[in-house]
């Protein structure tokens, strides 16, 4: 939805979208604060509680008093699907609503994003023992399988999913086995779009060298900041290799160089190497998203920072959001 159509009955909502090391929070807080809001992740790892230092969650003690909702809500051994995600930050968003603040979302999941804001299909139940089939295949068959057999039954979908996703790459395929049509097709059938808000997206693309220079720099203080310790944590607090959030980047390597598979060096150069494809994907997710005002700079940057707020300063925002 256009900023431009925002009528009486629609609250405004400004999403915050670009790769990692970006500088999303840095200007979601900074929005925040001027637009009386409140920050609403929608990374999907910062849901999860102890992950803080591999998934640069902002400390308590930098966020400026500003209320941040929907981090820290789920066990490590617990799972949060999108839909779950969904749910919860609708309810979320109604509250903030209520009390007449602006929701500034910021993260890089961007399918969490689009569950929030477009809805989901409503695909069919999960197959346990279809999933179980189709996850022994990931480690009994080469490098690929997975992404070959969804090419075969979804071309769209095997185009947008990366070959090494496993989880949405099983997904997509049991979508397309048990609805017997492509998943592609179904998002378009029946999706629950967020409806009373009117979306202003802000998006960060600072240029490529600059951004993996940041990623690298990031990635060591990561580790020189305790991040081994913290998998050391977590582990001796009882949560198994198995969780989820283990499987991200910096913890994955984390607990290689925990086993001795790899160096701390080594750690670094894989962490570092694996961000910046992922920030590649994140911007080709966020590069498809309607109506979105981009910034070729950080979000931490002055001038960025200036020039977002001029934007929405300038836009029909109810009046108890305008600085």
């Amino acid at each position: 939805m256009s900023p431009s159509s925002a009528g009486p009955d629609l609250a405004a909502l400004v999403a915050v979208v670009g790769p990692t090391a970006s500088g999303k929070s840095a200007l979601a807080l900074d929005i925040a604060e001027r637009f009386h809001g409140e920050i609403v992740n929608f990374d999907s790892v910062q849901l999860y509680r102890g992950f803080n230092i591999g998934t640069a969650k902002t400390p308590l003690e930098q966020r400026r008093g500003i209320p941040h909702h929907l981090l820290d809500i789920i066990e490590p051994n617990e799972t949060c699907t999108a839909g779950d995600y969904a749910q919860r930050g609708r309810a979320v968003l109604a509250e903030i609503r209520s009390r007449g603040r602006l929701p500034v979302l910021a993260g890089g999941t961007g399918f969490y994003l689009r569950a929030l804001l477009e809805g989901l299909f409503q695909g069919p139940p999960r197959d346990e023992a279809l999933r179980r089939r189709l996850d022994s295949r990931v480690e009994s068959r080469p490098p690929g399988h997975l992404h070959r057999l969804l090419r075969r039954l979804d071309a769209a979908s095997a185009e947008r999913i990366h070959p090494n996703d496993a989880p949405k790459l099983i997904r997509a395929i049991e979508v397309s086995l048990l609805a017997r049509a492509p998943i592609s097709e179904l998002w378009h059938q029946g999706r629950d779009r967020l409806e009373g808000y009117s979306v202003i997206r802000i998006g960060l693309d600072p240029p490529r060298d600059q951004l993996y220079q940041r990623i690298q720099q990031r990635t060591a203080q990561m580790f020189s900041n305790g991040l081994v310790d913290e998998v050391q944590s977590l582990l001796a607090a009882g949560v198994p290799r198995s969780a989820r959030p283990f499987g991200s980047l910096g913890y994955s390597q984390a607990l290689d160089e925990l086993d001795g598979k790899l160096t701390r060096e080594q750690a670094i150069e894989s962490t570092a190497k694996r961000t910046r494809r992922y920030a590649k994907r994140q911007m080709t997710w966020f590069r498809r998203e309607p109506d979105v005002h981009w910034f070729t700079a950080f979000g931490d940057h002055n001038t960025v920072q200036s020039e977002a707020n001029s934007l929405l300063a300038s836009l029909p925002l109810p009046p108890t959001q305008h600085p």
